[in-house]
């Protein structure tokens, strides 16, 4: 049976969800808590498997109670549930370690479904988020598929060298150009793709599909 405890500032959130949880037999409610410090508490008495953590809450939020749970109790799943749908508290929130992120709004089947979906190992995100997401990645990828695209091949040559460690008399060596026209190449690549340093370069390359 898993183990699941909430924590909700409102009485009339917790019994909704207390609700829920008692009419499926797989889940057992071992704790309430209605503050972020209540919650620290609790969760080191129950152990519980699931979480389900409200976000914005007057004392602790969820985000800041997530970050001081997950290095104890690391494979605790934390189910963040909020009114907020923000894209930025998502990614705030699966950074601190969440596995999940779920609407109040959203219908008592799909809590449920998210809640099986963070116990399998899977990340859950609501799905009325889920389009801002992807539209916001594929703006990303044709941002940096048109960078790419300005490069000269020389220019893309030279980019692939460098990622590789060469250093510029390597590169000048290797394309038989000199030390200078190497340097006027590099420029014009920082300035093309706003990078600076070796390692944007290498993390740009790889999210470009450049290098492997």
């Amino acid at each position: 049976m898993t183990r699941v405890m909430i924590v909700d500032d409102h009485a009339i959130v917790r019994a909704g969800l207390r609700a829920l949880l008692f009419e499926e037999a797989a889940f057992d409610l071992v704790g309430e808590a209605a503050g972020g410090y209540e919650a620290l508490e609790l969760v080191e008495k129950t152990k519980p498997d699931v979480l389900i953590l409200d976000l914005s809450m007057p004392d602790l939020d969820g985000i800041s109670v997530t970050r001081k749970i997950k290095p104890n109790f690391p494979d605790l799943k934390i189910l963040i549930l909020t009114l907020h749908e923000d894209e930025a508290l998502l990614k705030e929130a699966i950074k601190a370690g969440a596995a999940g992120y779920i609407l109040k709004r959203a219908a008592e089947a799909e809590l449920i479904s998210a809640i099986r979906t963070i116990l399998r190992g899977d990340l859950y995100v609501d799905p009325s988020m889920v389009r801002g997401l992807l539209e916001e990645s594929r703006q990303v990828q044709v941002k940096q598929s048109d960078q790419t695209e300005s490069l000269t091949p020389r220019e893309t040559e030279i980019l692939r060298l460098i990622v590789e460690g060469y250093t510029n008399r390597q590169i000048g060596q290797e394309l038989n150009i000199s030390i200078r026209t190497v340097e006027g190449h590099r420029a014009n690549i920082s300035d093309k793709l706003g990078l600076h340093s070796r390692v944007e370069l290498v993390r740009y390359a790889r999210k470009s599909g450049l290098i492997v």
